[in-house]
């Protein structure tokens, strides 16, 4: 089937853009591009295209509520394919500034969900590399 159009970004409202996109490159790598100081892009290094638009007033979600100011989405990571490498990934995230949400059972989960500095899930997972 040929597509009716091409994937280009994911589009993440927050009050700073600057500061989000350089917490974004500190986890996944690359350079943001903020001639704009109200829209910045961060092209993740073999990835897509994250970009961060000036949202002054953004309430951030209440995870994990979905009856009232809901996520509506988040963002995957792959964080390796052992708890240690999670673990590590972990220690490196919150010292970028993320905030815990959910790491109880993760083992049973494969996963633990955090919040960047704007409030904005994310989930850093651990997943089977074969």
């Amino acid at each position: 089937m040929t597509p009716a159009a091409v994937f280009r970004s994911v589009v993440l409202d927050c009050p700073d853009p600057r500061a989000l996109a350089r917490f974004y490159a500190g986890i996944v790598g690359g350079e943001p591009e903020d001639a704009d100081p109200d829209w910045v892009v961060l092209q993740v290094p073999g990835g897509p295209r994250l970009a961060f638009q000036s949202a002054p007033d953004l309430r951030p979600p209440e995870w994990p509520r979905a009856d009232r100011n809901s996520q509506q989405f988040h963002i995957d990571l792959d964080a390796g394919s052992t708890w240690e490498e999670v673990d590590a990934a972990e220690k490196r995230v919150l010292a970028l500034g993320a905030t815990v949400l959910d790491a109880e059972d993760s083992e049973s989960k494969d996963f633990r969900v955090y919040a960047d500095p704007a409030g904005h899930p994310f989930c850093l997972c651990r997943i089977e590399h074969s």
